[in-house]
């Protein structure tokens, strides 16, 4: 009963209320009361109640929330009041203060440009608790990034009397939160060792300062689910399920470790395979391209390259559109799946037209001239990809984007070439220092595309204490807009040997000429002027023999291939050599050099990659003449056999090394990222060779060496140190070697 009868009370309370509400009122002026920045215009425009007009409190809750909504008040409210019997509406606003700086205390780890770019909150401003909220957030989440989870980041806005306000973000970042173990759970065909292999994220080590690895990234860890499944995938577990990591913050919130729970399923293998629809082949040529066989290990990688291998048929044959969609079908009694190539071909598209875009310095036809593919002619994808390879490898560019587009005819497609142009020309001053010549002073003048043509121009000067190098030269890699290179070059260099100093001025003029895509023919012809001065009296017999000037005037024939994926920077591919140098058409130096090399690299997991690489030479007199000391082979140094100085491995006449006639050496390395962000590898290396006398065996003794080192294209240049030991040292031969070098040498 008593609930009732307050019920009953509450009814005839709101009902009373309604009524009030529903009667119409009318104000005889309308004011605005605390504005100061914001014009009363402004305000004005978005109420509705007007003096003299009946309004509801409907409309005066609604001129409210309009004048809130226009984002420049922290508070609005409406009262009435009377003045002399004038009945007055107000609506009294509170500005929001205006921003007019933005501070960050208590930031080491990010800089402030970082943080102000995360922020974006621009000054001068009103301020906005929601883009406070937002840049808190933004920037919690790049801390997260960096590995620092426990980072606290607290706004304090501080207002005047002015209502001005400075924003100061207070940052406490806590300690980088590394991963200190990964561990797994209901794996049995895969070892944990296989598992840690297969996923990003890794566990602290005790380098982890300065390589960053164990540094714990959410992303990274959702990305390393689809890696494990993708793992099983490839060995036939097509129905297994990885369950959400489980994560466990260590007491302190600096290290922490993570479970992946792991239910496998079955292995299954390949069942019947067959292939439909519209079929460019008979159906066997075409399942011959499938390397997936009945009985093996379903792999979705494998499946995903049959499925590439016969979209490329299809496109190389001018179906662009063409759809390959492999269909599976599993049989769980028997755990197969079985897999039919559906294919849709579409129609045949020809390349209406190429546009470039992007390139503000190069030529057009620069980058034209290193299309596969021509307008008019039939689409091809292999073609289309060997394009983007070619534009690339010219260097010109940080990035090369190839992408296709419907023409105006449906047969027809746009070929789009978007580029982002990098600073190819550089002026430099400066030293560096090379284990062989020494501390060195230089400046260069260089230009990878000379007046946007692709033109190759080098104006440089080397001083050093062990040696001077003068240097200018021009290349013309598509001479008169054919594919021909044609070039020369200057120079002059002075150098000291340990028992004689040597004097060379000359120059070369070369021309290069395609065998095909990969393959190029280069001729040059070298005229020099050799003079051998200052040498000691305890130099060898052979030595004194070369005292004075002489002049060398000699033609190589050079045969080049080239695959690798970029030029400047390869992981994939090789380079080949073959050359001839014949000297003694005129001068006083006669003899035939042979060298042929060849450097292969294989790219390998988390981008690393291996290269091997090995080089032959042979070099011989003809019309009574010697070969001239510096014509001979030498080995040792950063560039040969890095346990061993350099210049400091074959034939010796007494002190002397003197080179040999014949030579031979490899070089083995592994390549591997040391901290991505700024380019910085690391390498470990063996290296096996030797030179040999004229009248000696190849390989009849072998010098050893194995070693580590770091790489950096650093703005000085490429900067190498690597530590060479010598498996084999001899008596007056030490048993480790640092090779260094930093900046451009010529």
């Amino acid at each position: 009963m008593v609930k009732r009868a307050i019920l009953f009370q509450l009814f005839l309370l709101f009902l009373w209320a309604g009524m009030a509400v529903a009667q119409p009122l009318t104000f005889q002026q309308v004011l605005i009361e605390g504005n100061q920045r914001v014009e009363r215009s402004a305000i004005e425009a978005v109420i509705q109640v007007r003096a003299g007009r009946p309004v509801s409190m409907e409309e005066i809750d609604q001129d409210i929330r309009n004048i809130y909504q226009l984002g420049r008040f922290q508070d609005v409210e409406a009262a009435e009041d009377r003045i002399d019997g004038t009945r007055i509406l107000i609506y009294r606003v509170h500005e929001r203060p205006l921003l007019r700086e933005v501070r960050f205390e208590g930031q080491r780890k990010l800089k402030k440009d970082k943080l102000s770019e995360l922020a974006a909150i621009r000054v001068p401003e009103l301020y906005d608790p929601k883009n406070v909220d937002r840049a808190v957030t933004a920037m919690r989440r790049a801390y997260r990034d960096e590995g620092y989870h426990g980072a606290r980041i607290e706004p304090e806005i501080d207002i005047n009397e002015h209502n001005e306000a400075t924003l100061t973000f207070v940052i406490e970042e806590g300690r980088k939160v590394r991963v200190d173990q990964i561990s797994f759970s209901g794996n049995s065909a895969l070892s944990d060792r296989e598992l840690r292999k297969a996923i990003e994220t890794r566990e602290r080590w005790f380098l982890s300062w300065l390589t960053g690895r164990g540094t714990f990234n959410e992303e990274l860890l959702n990305h390393d689910l689809e890696l494990i499944a993708e793992e099983y995938f490839n060995r036939g577990y097509v129905q297994v399920r990885i369950k959400d990591p489980v994560i466990t913050f260590s007491d302190d919130m600096r290290t922490l470790s993570i479970l992946f729970e792991i239910e496998e399923g079955e292995q299954y293998f390949i069942g019947d395979i067959d292939i439909q629809g519209d079929l460019l082949k008979d159906k066997e040529e075409l399942l011959a391209l499938v390397q997936l066989q009945t009985g093996d290990v379903f792999s979705r990688a494998r499946l995903r390259e049959d499925v590439f291998r016969l979209n490329d048929l299809y496109a190389d044959s001018g179906y662009a559109y063409v759809n390959v969609s492999p269909l599976t079908r599993l049989d769980n009694q028997e755990r197969l799946v079985h897999l039919m190539f559906d294919v849709e071909q579409g129609i045949q598209v020809y390349i209406d037209r190429i546009h470039i875009t992007g390139n503000t310095k190069t030529r057009d036809k620069v980058i034209r001239r290193e299309m596969r593919l021509n307008e008019g002619e039939l689409f091809n994808a292999t073609r289309l990809k060997e394009s983007r390879r070619r534009i690339n490898n010219l260097g010109f560019f940080d990035e090369v984007n190839v992408a296709t587009a419907r023409g105006d005819e449906p047969e027809l497609m746009v070929v789009e070439v978007d580029v982002t142009e990098r600073p190819t020309g550089s002026f430099s001053i400066g030293a560096g220092y090379s284990s062989v010549d020494g501390m060195l002073f230089q400046g260069a003048l260089q230009q990878d595309n000379f007046l946007g043509r692709g033109l190759r121009m080098d104006l440089s000067a080397a001083l050093g204490g062990r040696s001077t190098t003068y240097r200018f030269g021009m290349t013309d890699p598509y001479f008169l807009d054919k594919d021909l290179t044609l070039g020369f070059d200057l120079y002059r260099t002075d150098r000291e040997w340990p028992s004689f100093s040597e004097k060379r001025t000359g120059g070369n003029l070369k021309l290069g000429v395609p065998l095909s895509d990969d393959v190029r023919a280069f001729f040059l012809y070298r005229l020099e002027e050799k003079d051998i001065y200052d040498v000691a009296p305890t130099a060898s017999r052979f030595v004194r023999e070369q005292m004075g000037t002489s002049t060398l005037s000699s033609l190589t024939s050079l045969v080049r291939r080239d695959t690798t994926d970029y030029r400047l920077d390869p992981t994939r591919g090789a380079v080949s050599e073959a050359s001839v140098e014949f000297a003694g058409l005129g001068g006083d130096q006669q003899f035939l050099k042979y060298i042929a090399s060849h450097r292969h690299y294989f790219p390998f997991k988390w981008d690393t990659y291996f290269s091997a690489h090995g080089q032959v030479g042979y070099v011989h007199g003809w019309g009574g003449k010697d070969v001239p000391i510096e014509e001979r082979f030498f080995l040792g140094g950063i560039n040969s056999l890095r346990g061993f100085k350099s210049r400091r491995v074959g034939p010796r006449d007494g002190d002397d090394f003197i080179g040999g006639e014949k030579s031979a050496y490899g070089n083995l390395e592994y390549i591997f990222p040391l901290v991505r962000d700024v380019g910085l590898k690391g390498v470990v290396f063996f290296d096996a060779g030797n030179t040999w006398r004229e009248n000696e065996d190849y390989f009849s003794d072998i010098r050893y060496n194995t070693g580590a080192g770091i790489r950096w294209f650093s703005p000085l240049g490429p900067l190498r140190l690597e530590w060479g030991y010598n498996l084999n040292p001899r008596d007056d031969e030490e048993r480790t070697e640092w090779q260094f070098s930093i900046g451009r040498f010529f």
